[in-house]
């Protein structure tokens, strides 16, 4: 994978991002939240990106936590390739709105 990355992607790394493991129902919900429900994932979104990610080596699947409780979870970790691939998609959307700021699309910062 390379930037840009759809959104649902680049929502899915920030998820995990942190350092938080999560499974994918958490991300559903981090996503979510995060984005004022902007973005919503279904679970075949998310998995179907989370099967592409993983095939690019840019998350990996852990163990859950021993006391999740109820039935094993599938849990997912960022890895250094996945957060330089975030870093550099972070970076290409802030030259982009750079430019909206610098076409008074965006007001500039104070």
């Amino acid at each position: 994978m390379t930037t840009p990355l759809t959104p649902q992607a680049f929502q899915i790394l920030l998820s995990l991002v942190d350092g938080r493991d999560l499974h994918g129902y958490a991300i559903i919900q981090d996503v979510a939240a995060r984005t004022d429900r902007e973005i919503q994932l279904t679970a075949s979104t998310l998995y179907a990106a989370i099967k592409r990610m993983l095939d690019a080596g840019l998350i990996v699947e852990v163990d859950a936590p021993e006391d999740s409780g109820g039935a094993p979870r599938r849990c997912y970790r960022i890895t250094k390739a996945g957060r330089l691939l975030a870093r550099q998609e972070a970076e290409r959307l802030a030259r982009a709105v750079a430019m909206a700021r610098d076409k008074d699309l965006l007001p500039r910062k104070a």
